[in-house]
């Protein structure tokens, strides 16, 4: 794992700012608020893990999804592939050190996520409820057809 001092947190800091259009970071921070990211990091947790476990693991994605999102990761430097040349071949992916310094966040975000997604679904119920009665009611469409003048 790469050691930094505080100086050049701070720097780095400073040249980054998500919250402008043109910051590199905002990109970053798109794809890291992807679903698909967040459970992968977290699956990849659990040490080396095979393409197919990872499949299996994560229920709904797609493989292509799955095969994309990978590809992205290990470009981002969060993960590594490693093939083993074998009958079949073997592709693992892990965490680097740089997914691992990353990956607690995201288990407190499933985690929280799993907490609180009982009181998550009340507030929308109660909100759809007060949007409803709040709009005014649309009479229905001509089942005729729009009238001609």
């Amino acid at each position: 794992m790469a050691i930094h001092d505080d100086d050049t947190h701070a720097r780095a800091a400073a040249d980054h700012d998500a919250f402008l259009v043109t910051c590199t970071s905002r990109q970053l921070l798109s794809r890291l608020a992807n679903k698909w990211v967040t459970l992968v990091l977290c699956a990849l947790m659990e040490g080396p893990t095979r393409h197919s476990a990872l499949s299996r693991r994560i229920t709904g994605v797609s493989q292509k999804m799955l095969t994309q999102t990978l590809r992205n990761l290990e470009r981002d430097g969060l993960l590594t592939r490693t093939v083993t040349p074998s009958v079949p071949l073997t592709v693992t992916y892990e965490l680097t050190d740089l997914g691992r310094s990353l990956v607690g966040v995201f288990l407190q975000l499933k985690h929280w996520a799993d907490h609180n997604m009982d009181e998550v679904a009340r507030a929308r119920t109660n909100y759809d409820a007060r949007s409803a009665s709040r709009e005014p009611s649309r009479p229905l469409a001509n089942a005729q057809g729009p009238s001609k003048i």
